[in-house]
């Protein structure tokens, strides 16, 4: 079983403009559940509008249920997606008259710090690291050949939420470094490599969320800077 840990670090109050408010900042979220001799860790970055939609959830509809091993296993993603399906559901209700709008959001399981299911929506989305190397995961932007690993689960078409889902699955090796949830404002002034290289040699996944995040902020991003960083040691 690999060791996981984690850091991460949310900048709040840095997106200026007419509509801005108290709670406009992303949430970051993880949990940990150990069933039998599975052990289980959820991440999550959510941007204000679709709140703890999708923690709430996974929490009623996967950790409450006190699963089998077996049923963990086959469960988790598509549990992960339903989450997801449901949130975007919710808020496509409370905001007919604002059908253009977008959501962001970025999810991962880890499963017995061997297994990764992975979720993004929007311009929110996870990097893996694999010796050095940066590999995306999500349906939304270029797919490098690096990744014919990754196999897209679900992926639907932009709704009247302006976002796109993706749900996948990969295997964590001996190759697997880290893994960067991030926010679309990390992710507007950097490339995938980019935010790789900066962290890479950072050891302490809190050091190296700051660092990110502050990379940034210099940057000058003018969307939610919010990133999570999850090493395997």
């Amino acid at each position: 079983m690999m060791p996981v840990t984690h850091g991460y670090h949310v900048v709040e109050h840095h997106v200026i403009n007419d509509d801005s408010n108290d709670s406009d900042f992303d949430s970051v979220v993880f949990q940990r559940e150990q069933i039998d001799q599975t052990e289980l860790w959820y991440f999550g970055i959510f941007d204000a509008l679709i709140g703890d939609g999708i923690f709430k959830y996974m929490q009623s509809h996967f950790f409450d249920k006190k699963l089998t091993q077996s049923h963990m296993r086959r469960k988790t993603k598509e549990t992960l997606k339903r989450a997801y399906l449901t949130a975007k559901a919710k808020i496509r209700e409370g905001n007919k008259s604002e059908e253009t709008c977008r959501i962001g959001s970025t999810s991962v399981m880890v499963i017995n710090g061997e297994k990764l299911v992975i979720a993004n929506l929007g311009d929110y989305r996870t990097v893996l690291c694999k010796n050095g190397i940066a590999q995306q995961i999500t349906g939304m932007h270029k797919k490098s050949t690096k990744i014919n690993w990754f196999h897209a689960l679900f992926s639907g078409t932009k709704d009247s939420t302006g976002s796109e889902l993706v749900v996948g699955v990969d295997k964590i090796d001996s190759d697997t470094d880290f893994l960067i949830l991030a926010s679309n404002g990390i992710w507007e002034v950097m490339k995938d490599q980019e935010a790789v290289n900066l962290i890479r040699h950072i050891e302490d996944p809190q050091e190296a969320a700051e660092c990110l995040a502050n990379e940034a902020l210099s940057r000058m991003s003018k969307c939610n800077i919010s990133c999570l960083i999850i090493r395997f040691d």
